[in-house]
């Protein structure tokens, strides 16, 4: 690999490709601590899998909602960049609603609630959730909240992945009171304060430049996903193992009674209708449900619909006849990293690549849940080129 100029000079200018929720965070960390920022964003609108259609659906492409015990939180608010939120309104929290054993109830399975203990020990890295979970739970107890683990997971099968990676997702999506959070018209909101508090600290933003080759004399952020850095490096090794979920966006002519929630204990599943907390996403009389599915790697579209279709019939009576807008897709590598047993976010591939590369994205060695993987992979790649101690000082 060639050589990258050196000196504090070259170290002062920064260049960011991508321009989604991980670059714009790491753009505006080095152009905080006064570095020269450049973002390459192939598309013509930022925010990555961060983005929110322009309506009259605003149906968001990746993350909803924002946990605020993240790190991320904390960054974005202090900045003034989250912006309003919408809460769950008390009559709406009242709609949650599990499947188990093909019907809805309105609690979850007694066994289900010892895993949320807060005494439960620590899981371990090395076992599957569900053996370690069935020891405690029984193991029916241990399905059911790996399945409701789903949310925050994205994966066909969550009791096949490492205990201590599922428990620490469990207890942030049933943490009570809720952490969730859901920045009002969609997570574009948000991505649109970033870059305007980017382009004030003076970065560079240059949308529709697709970058081909790792650009030289300055470090670069690769803030992409796996599969687009491992091309633009042309490193094979940039590879982890992600889920597959079908989306299934609907608007529907508003109907008294309809659930908030549908969340599946059978199987990894989960329904929400977003505009409960958000009623800028749709028209007036119309609401906004988006039903997330994960399949395996024998499944299709057509197999994470039949189970959307199914919990919808449970909880929104008469939705067919009420459907005004209708989307489905599939979700590929989209959704962030899972970790097998006896690995976990250490063990993903490194944020710091040598030769003045790093990686930032969901899929790195960074902590944290879903879209605070971003972030921290953000801000380390950001400290590892200018220095923690230049971070540090321009916190200060």
């Amino acid at each position: 690999m060639r050589k990258r100029p050196g000196g504090i000079q070259a170290m002062h200018r920064i260049t960011v490709v991508g321009g989604g929720f991980a670059g714009l965070t790491a753009a505006i960390t080095a152009a905080e601590a006064g570095a020269k920022v450049t973002v390459y964003e192939a598309h013509h609108t930022l925010g990555g899998r961060a983005r929110t259609s322009p309506g009259p659906y605003r149906t968001n492409e990746g993350p909803h909602a924002l946990y605020d015990r993240g790190p991320h939180w904390a960054w974005l608010r202090q900045r003034e960049l989250v912006g309003p939120v919408g809460r769950v309104p008390a009559l709406e929290a009242g709609r949650f609603r599990l499947r188990h054993h093909g019907v809805l109830r309105r609690t979850p399975p007694f066994a289900m609630l010892k895993l949320l203990r807060r005494r439960v020990e620590r899981a371990p890295v090395d076992r599957d959730f569900l053996s370690w979970a069935t020891g405690i739970a029984g193991e029916e107890g241990a399905r059911a909240a790996a399945n409701y683990a789903a949310v925050a997971l994205f994966h066909h099968d969550p009791g096949a992945l490492s205990a201590a990676f599922v428990q620490e997702r469990l207890r942030r999506a049933a943490s009570l009171p809720p952490e969730a959070h859901y920045p009002l018209g969609g997570w574009a909101s948000v991505i649109d304060r970033m870059a305007a508090r980017a382009w004030n600290l003076g970065v560079r933003i240059e949308t529709l430049a697709r970058v081909d080759e790792v650009p030289a004399g300055a470090p670069v952020v690769v803030a992409t996903s796996l599969a687009s850095a491992r091309r633009l490096l042309g490193d094979d090794s940039l590879r982890w193992i992600g889920g597959r979920t079908v989306l299934v966006d609907l608007a529907l002519r508003t109907r008294r009674g309809d659930a908030f929630v549908v969340s599946d204990l059978d199987a990894p599943g989960w329904i929400e209708r977003f505009t409960a907390q958000d009623r800028s996403l749709a028209p007036d009389g119309e609401q906004l449900v988006q039903g997330q599915i994960p399949v395996g790697p024998g499944e299709g579209r057509e197999d994470g619909v039949v189970r959307a279709e199914e919990l919808l019939d449970l909880g929104f009576g008469g939705w067919r006849e009420r459907v005004v807008w209708r989307r489905e897709s599939v979700a590929s590598g989209r959704t962030g990293a899972v970790d097998l047993p006896g690995s976990s976010w250490r063990d993903r591939p490194a944020v710091d690549r040598g030769d003045g590369v790093y990686l930032a994205g969901d899929e790195v060695a960074a902590p944290g849940v879903l879209s605070e993987v971003s972030f921290n992979s953000a801000v380390t790649a950001v400290s590892l080129i200018l220095g923690r101690a230049a971070l540090d000082l321009r916190r200060a």
